[in-house]
């Protein structure tokens, strides 16, 4: 199944995705595909309401939940913050 998710004002599309895939999944293979690194974490839009999903959650299970309005519902990737590698050390 192909997952529709906002990236940077850009819709990209995520194949292969199945009922089992994480939220973790997803965001690493956006993380990838932009060739960014970072933290991320993909959040559930509807009108103005917004919702985190956790990394263990399965989006498609989440979209599934909306029934009538699943396709009112955008998911977004939205960078949280440095990676490890691109925090300062204390010296």
């Amino acid at each position: 199944m192909e997952l529709k998710v906002w990236v940077d004002g850009v819709q990209r599309i995520v194949c292969g995705v199945t009922e089992v895939t994480t939220c973790q999944e997803v965001v690493i293979a956006l993380a990838q595909a932009i060739g960014r690194t970072g933290r991320y974490t993909l959040i559930e839009k509807w009108r103005d309401t917004e919702r985190h999903l956790a990394p263990h959650e399965n989006p498609i299970i989440s979209l599934n939940k909306w029934g009538q309005y699943a396709s009112d519902v955008q998911l977004i990737l939205r960078r949280t913050g440095p990676s490890l590698s691109e925090r300062p050390t204390s010296d």
